[in-house]
């Protein structure tokens, strides 16, 4: 399967009009941009938590839309607020969908969970992927989980390289993300590379990341960058000329299971060099 159709199959789909379902159950004919609080005011005594046949409410409608006040007015009405859809997306994942941080907040406030574990899709990663860097600290304020690694997508840290989200890039460094985490052991400094961001490799190495960190194809981020491109100038710069002792070095201070991923003999790295 190509890294395209695997894009394709992700609960993160590509930054194109958000998940959703195209008509409230509250309203036919109101699409996306979900209803009004006049509207909604209208429909004294509607079952605010009515789902269409995709489990979609009018909450994760007026998430999904950015409508602040509507959503309010349905979390003061009884709406669940951490209800999941047929594909797991909640009203707080529509929100980070969105970029609408207000909606987040107040999500928050309702009880919605901002960290649901790895079965369900994450808010922060949708967050981090998309660029909206309100939302995401908004997240983290609520003490999710810095680094949450999803099995699927890695770090949210590696989420935003893998998109070239260099706001978001910073300011996960900035509260403390773990620059060497990635998904499993492709380091942020990888996927960085991978995508010719110069201006990324130059944060992650700045905040600490190990070029001559290896992935589970023993490539280091260099190996992965363009030859003679502006980043490959940049990470042979900060690898400098010091010989790498061991073709199995690790980063620190990734999980030692993923660590053992790696454990290959030398006649094979040898080979393959």
């Amino acid at each position: 399967m190509t890294e395209q159709d695997q894009c394709h199959l992700s609960p993160f789909p590509d930054p194109q009009p958000c998940h959703g379902h195209p008509s409230s159950p509250a309203g036919a004919g109101q699409g996306r941009a979900g209803l009004s609080p006049h509207s909604l005011l209208l429909l004294q005594g509607f079952n605010v938590n009515l789902l269409t046949t995709d489990r979609v409410s009018a909450l994760h409608e007026a998430c999904l839309g950015g409508h602040v006040a509507c959503a309010k007015v349905l979390l003061e009405n009884g709406a669940q607020v951490n209800a999941a859809t047929i594909d797991g997306l909640t009203p707080l994942f529509n929100a980070c969908c969105s970029g609408s941080a207000a909606c987040v907040s107040m999500l928050l406030e309702f009880g919605a969970k901002a960290q649901l574990g790895n079965h369900l899709p994450s808010p922060i990663h949708e967050a981090a992927k998309r660029g909206h860097r309100e939302c995401m600290e908004t997240l983290l304020a609520h003490e999710v989980d810095i680094d949450q690694e999803d099995p699927q997508h890695g770090s949210p840290l590696y989420m935003a390289c893998m998109y070239q989200r260099t706001e978001c890039v910073k300011k996960l460094l900035e509260l403390g993300a773990n620059v060497n985490v990635g998904k499993r052991l492709d380091t942020p400094l990888h996927a960085a590379a991978r995508k010719s961001s110069v201006e990324i490799v130059v944060l992650l190495t700045d905040y600490g990341a190990d070029p001559k960190c290896r992935n589970a194809d023993l490539k280091r981020a260099l190996d992965l960058a363009t030859p003679h491109s502006k980043v490959e100038q940049a990470l042979l710069l900060r690898e400098g000329n010091g010989f790498i002792s061991s073709p199995f070095l690790m980063c620190p201070q990734l999980p030692e299971e993923s660590r053992a991923l790696c454990q290959v003999t030398p006649q094979l790295h040898s080979s393959s060099m």
